[in-house]
């Protein structure tokens, strides 16, 4: 697309025309919910005697003062302890936050009508298994973003058992039936529960890199929920799988 006001892929009103204009948006909402997410760690927001819900309502507060009225494209999670095991679509009860509790956020913001779907895990006190999750979760995620970059025709249902291999060989279990799910502009290609296509997850037997619906790069979000359900929590840790 050429025309008056067109820079970089952009036009003035904020519409991006390209595929690396795309990728650029996506990767500035993600650096935005990082941002966020070391802000929330700074205040140490997430903390003993608080409530889940209390803390949620403080990150959404946070994220209004830090880049004006922020919304949120799925619903925002807060969990601690045993609350920790349960996958994205159940909601336990709210629940206080213990002193030597292990909790997780999943928040995701939209930035400028772009998505970002970013998870991290907080870790109060000092139980050496709960810190050892919590250092485990991006390294789980990283290889199996390097089994992605390795295998350019691997398939959700792939990408999925990598993962799960990954998660047992240090011990852990995979918390949900999927591993991730495309992301995009506000509101992104329709995820339908019944479409299996829609999640890197058993069953999907599609290429990741495909064509979305519209035509255009399918970009994804890898999700990793490791529990270890004899001790009665988990971690959660999620960001784009084919940018940054």
């Amino acid at each position: 697309m050429t025309g008056e006001g067109v820079t970089d892929g952009t036009v003035t009103d904020g519409t991006v025309t390209d595929e690396g204009g795309r990728a650029r948006s996506l990767l500035d909402a993600q650096a935005k919910a990082a941002e966020l997410f070391a802000e929330i760690e700074k205040r140490g927001l997430v903390a003993p005697g608080e409530g889940e819900k209390a803390v949620s309502d403080r990150i959404r507060d946070l994220a209004n003062e830090m880049f004006g009225p922020t919304r949120h494209w799925h619903k925002r999670i807060v969990r601690s302890g045993p609350n920790t095991l349960h996958p994205y679509k159940e909601n336990p009860p709210d629940r206080i936050i213990g002193r030597d509790d292990i909790a997780f956020a999943d928040f995701g913001p939209i930035f400028e009508e772009w998505e970002a779907d970013f998870g991290r895990t907080f870790v109060l006190g000092d139980d050496p298994v709960k810190h050892r999750l919590r250092a485990d979760l991006p390294e789980v995620f990283a290889a199996g973003r390097r089994a992605f970059e390795a295998d350019p025709g691997i398939t959700g249902a792939r990408l999925h058992a990598e993962v799960g291999r990954l998660a047992a060989g240090r011990g852990w279990e995979l918390g949900g039936w999927h591993a991730g799910h495309p992301v995009g502009e506000f509101p992104h290609e329709k995820i339908d529960g019944a479409d299996i296509e829609s999640y890197v997850a058993p069953g999907n037997d599609t290429p990741l890199r495909r064509p979305d619906r519209a035509g255009r790069v399918c970009h994804w979000i890898l999700e990793i929920h490791l529990v270890d359900r004899e001790r009665g929590f988990g971690g959660f840790y999620e960001e784009l799988l084919d940018l940054g």
